[in-house]
């Protein structure tokens, strides 16, 4: 619903334009003190691992739903004001759940910070963008880092919500990202969450499934168009993607670590405890900052990949059952 060609190209050129800046408010700041809040009312409800399940898997179908449901209601009231009112209010809701500028910039910007030796802001930085512990990590550790987490989030921070949006309009696409928000702050396998988080990192698994599959085979696509290896993105990522301990994230950091041919996992540190992750793809070269912009020149291929995809979807297919509502406006 509330879905089509120029809300969803508008979307992606104003993310592209602004990203987020922090004086504009952002639903996501929202859905996360909606969930700080409902965690702290439902915990205490909660003391058994069962009561935490059911405790955990309510206040995800509320937050979801509410989501949902919120975006729904905005958008249904801006179109009976007025179908340019909807365009405008679905093409900023839309871009609220992609963060594709902000991606760019954060891996760009520890790229220039470890070409101009910055070693200590580099580390600072990749901090801000990664859970693991960096205070120590030596240039090739954060390049390895920055690439990983881009390949990651080109499915979870851009992909993923285009990907549902395409499926059922804005108002889902909001949804997936209310999904994303609850398991960032609440699907952990530590003793706090391990119950209480568990449908929301359940959901999210799913709600990735087929997005992480996509954004994976992009990337080969887009290693075709960039000067790299499809032939060695697609194999290590049909050897490798299922080695990762997330059910999704393997594909498109195997496709990314084929690509450039690099090897990606290995031993980080959590808190100051210790982790190995199997390792992805061969090191045919050593890792270096220039695969960090290497991975960035990847997630804008992917993007510009999948926009001309969902453009076509959206100009040649608007009568499907699924994409009727795609044209929303005509009926006022």
């Amino acid at each position: 619903m509330f879905l089509n060609l120029p809300v969803f190209l508008g979307a992606i050129a104003l993310d592209l334009a602004i990203g987020d800046p922090r004086w504009l408010p952002h639903p996501t700041r929202l859905i996360g003190r909606l969930i700080a809040r409902l965690e702290g009312l439902f915990r205490p409800l909660a003391v058994t691992p069962r009561g935490q399940l059911i405790a955990g898997a309510a206040l995800v179908t509320l937050v979801a739903g509410s989501s949902w449901l919120s975006a729904y209601v905005l958008l249904a009231l801006a179109c009976r004001l007025a179908p340019a009112a909807g365009v405008c209010l679905g093409i900023w809701l839309l871009s609220t759940t992609v963060a594709w500028r902000g991606l760019a910039e954060a891996g760009l910007e520890i790229y220039r910070l470890l070409k101009n030796n910055k070693l200590t802001e580099a580390r600072r930085q990749t901090g801000l963008i990664v859970g693991r512990d960096t205070g120590e990590l030596p240039p090739g550790e954060i390049a390895r880092a920055v690439v990983e987490t881009v390949a990651e989030n080109a499915s979870d921070a851009v992909i993923a919500p285009l990907f549902w949006g395409l499926v059922g309009g804005v108002p889902l696409a909001m949804a997936y990202r209310a999904i994303n928000t609850l398991d960032s702050m609440l699907g952990y396998r530590n003793e706090q969450y391990l119950y209480f988080g568990r449908a929301a990192a359940r959901l999210d698994d799913l709600a990735n499934y087929l997005p992480a599959r996509l954004t994976g085979l992009f990337i080969c696509l887009a290693a075709a168009l960039t000067g790299t290896s499809f032939s060695r993105a697609w194999s290590t990522m049909r050897r490798d993607a299922r080695s990762h301990p997330s059910p999704n994230s393997g594909f498109p950091e195997a496709a990314a670590a084929g690509a450039m041919g690099v090897r990606l996992g290995g031993l980080n540190y959590y808190r100051g405890i210790a982790s190995f992750r199997p390792h992805i793809g061969a090191p045919c070269e050593e890792i270096t900052p220039e695969h960090i912009a290497g991975s960035v020149r990847l997630l804008n291929v992917v993007i510009l990949l999948f926009t001309v995809a969902g453009g076509i979807i959206l100009w040649f297919l608007p009568d499907l059952e699924l994409g009727r509502s795609f044209l929303w406006f005509r009926h006022g």
